[in-house]
């Protein structure tokens, strides 16, 4: 049996944890605050070693915020032929559905519109069987795949252009808020004793007899210079895996950046009670049901400029837009758009350029004694990276990982939570409404949410500017989440930045209001967070308006970082 301490990451805990590293020696220093590396630090964590998780931004600052939101075994990939990829993928996706985390992944159902009556449905039928299959035997508990004609298949989308297909069918897949599913990840590892600290940036590493023997790192809010002693380092930065490596002398070169990015619309814009997914000359196009919102996406582009904020330009936009359009009998405009978000996928390189040919199998290399990178993989797999990533940074006869069996924070008492959420509404004096949002956010920690709405029952109300969430969650956020900035908060403890038509402006004075109070931030400090996210906003929206990644990525890196002064970390 595990014992698990508070798993709460709040300004508190933050100052511990600073001295921490500096008293202690780890056995495994975590070099990465997206999924991969929350999910390394757990992993070792859990089989009783110690862990130090350093972050230079905020826990799922990077790709690990900006996917498709998608739980899913890659059905594209059997075309490629990579069906153990597929496999193992399937079984992951079941375990997060079932045992690991049931609050925060979710079924999802797709429709996958025929345009051919006979070789097309065989073709495209085969693949979703086989698809099927392989999810069966890997204990999946999802509704089986349909066949669907063309009147069934526009009961389910009638928003389709019957002019468009013949037919369709419809499977299942699984679909997760990719910030929150990391951040719970990291605050299991620190339940189980893990140190894991934000804004904290790596700054090079110190060698003992040519081995890694601690890391160096600046907090970039304190200013404080750290050394951290370790047996063994974990780099699990993705994208900004060859930056890192470079600290250490040597790099391989092996990850390249390929940018996809998203559009957010309005629930009602399209007639649909499931998604859809279709083929594109460059990748797939996926519309995905998102709470009160569709998610569109996903472009597939080469990326070779700033790394902290890829930006999407007009042409991604309107790429999206015309593809979408293609199906649709009320086409979407630009005005239909209520938030835009890139992210970046690390991808091993492989024989050719074309991002859609690079792997998406992952790889763990020790690149200098001591120092395991880990990278490539997709989302789902997160936990299969990370077990090998530490059986490689551990060595023989490291205990075996045991994260198959550790639910995330949150998940345990969340399916009697839900079965009691009307009562607890009433108790509570709130909307049942309510209650059903914060467990499908915070799972078993709602409870705790409310019991703060009830001593003071001002935090019930919602946020102004964004009715969707409630002031309760901002302080949250910041008492038990690790939130510093306001961006945190906005962009990755809620999505206010992407489900608000200004991007959350009208939301940010009273959320930076609900964070000084915990953070103690005097009046210079409030007025610079809010001039740090407004100059992001306006950035943001001048990079959609730029023709190209060279103009769109100058407009964005106009806006620095709050933690850095800087545009490009």
């Amino acid at each position: 049996m595990i014992e698990r301490r508070s798993a709460r990451l709040g300004p508190g805990e933050r100052a511990a944890n600073l001295d921490r590293l500096d008293d202690e020696s780890f056995d495994l220093v975590v070099i990465g605050g997206g999924i991969t590396g929350a999910g390394s630090a757990l992993d070792a964590v859990s089989r009783g070693r110690s862990v130090a998780l350093l972050e230079q931004r905020d826990l799922a600052a990077g790709t690990s915020s900006r996917s498709s939101k998608l739980i899913h075994g890659g059905l594209r990939y059997l075309e490629q032929l990579e069906l153990g990829l597929v496999r193992e993928a399937l079984r992951e996706r079941g375990l997060l559905l079932t045992k690991l985390a049931p609050h925060l992944v979710r079924p999802v159902s797709f429709v996958y519109p025929l345009r051919h009556h006979i070789w097309e449905r065989a073709y495209v039928g085969a693949g979703v069987l086989l698809y099927a299959t392989l999810a069966r035997s890997s204990g999946s508990t999802l509704p089986g795949h349909r066949h669907l004609t063309k009147r069934t298949t526009l009961e389910l989308f009638p928003g389709l252009r019957p002019d468009v297909f013949v037919g369709g069918i419809r499977y299942w897949d699984a679909q997760v808020d990719d910030a929150r599913y990391a951040l719970a990840v990291a605050r299991t590892a620190a339940a189980l004793g893990a140190v894991v600290l934000t804004s904290t940036r790596v700054t090079g590493f110190d060698r003992v007899s040519g081995r890694v023997a601690a890391v160096d790192a600046d907090c970039l809010e304190t200013g404080r210079r750290l050394r951290v002693e370790a047996r063994a380092v974990v780099n699990a930065t993705g994208v900004w895996t060859d930056e890192v490596e470079r600290l250490a002398g040597e790099s391989s070169g092996d990850v390249a950046a390929s940018k996809g990015i998203h559009l957010v619309v309005a629930r009602d814009r399209i007639a649909s009670s499931t998604g859809i997914i279709v083929r594109t000359e460059k990748s797939v196009l996926f519309v995905i049901p998102w709470g009160d919102f569709w998610l569109i996406g996903t472009t597939d582009t080469s990326w070779r400029l700033g790394l902290a904020h890829p930006a999407a330009s007009r042409t991604d936009i309107e790429y999206l837009l015309g593809h979408v359009n293609e199906l649709l009998a009320d086409p979407l405009d630009e005005s239909d758009v209520v938030g835009v978000y890139a992210g970046l996928r690390p991808l091993l390189r492989g024989e050719s350029d074309s991002t859609s040919k690079l792997s998406r199998e992952h790889a763990v290399v020790e690149q200098v004694p001591g120092l395991f990178t880990v990278a490539g993989g997709k989302y789902t797999t997160y936990r299969v990276m990370a077990r090998d990533a530490v059986d490689a940074a551990l060595g023989p006869g490291a205990p075996a990982s045991r994260t198959a069996d550790i639910p995330i924070h949150g998940a345990a008492g969340y399916h009697e939570a839900w079965t009691a959420r009307h009562a607890a509404a009433e108790a509570a004096g709130i909307d049942p409404h309510w209650v059903e949002h914060l467990l499908s956010r915070h799972g078993s920690e709602t409870s705790e949410i409310m019991e703060a709405i009830a001593d003071r029952r001002q935090l019930g109300a919602p946020v102004p500017g964004a009715p969707g969430y409630l002031t309760a969650e901002i302080r949250h956020a910041v008492t038990h989440e690790a939130a510093l900035h306001l961006d945190d908060v906005l962009t990755r403890r809620t999505r206010i930045s992407i489900e608000t038509p200004d991007r959350g402006v009208a939301a940010a004075p009273a959320v930076t209001e609900l964070m000084a109070e915990v953070l103690g931030w005097d009046e210079a400090t409030k007025a610079r967070e809010l001039e740090h996210y407004l100059a992001r906003v306006e950035a943001e929206l001048e990079s959609q308006t730029m023709p190209d990644d060279h103009t769109a990525d100058a407009a964005r890196l106009g806006a620095p970082d709050v933690r850095t002064g800087r545009g490009d970390l």
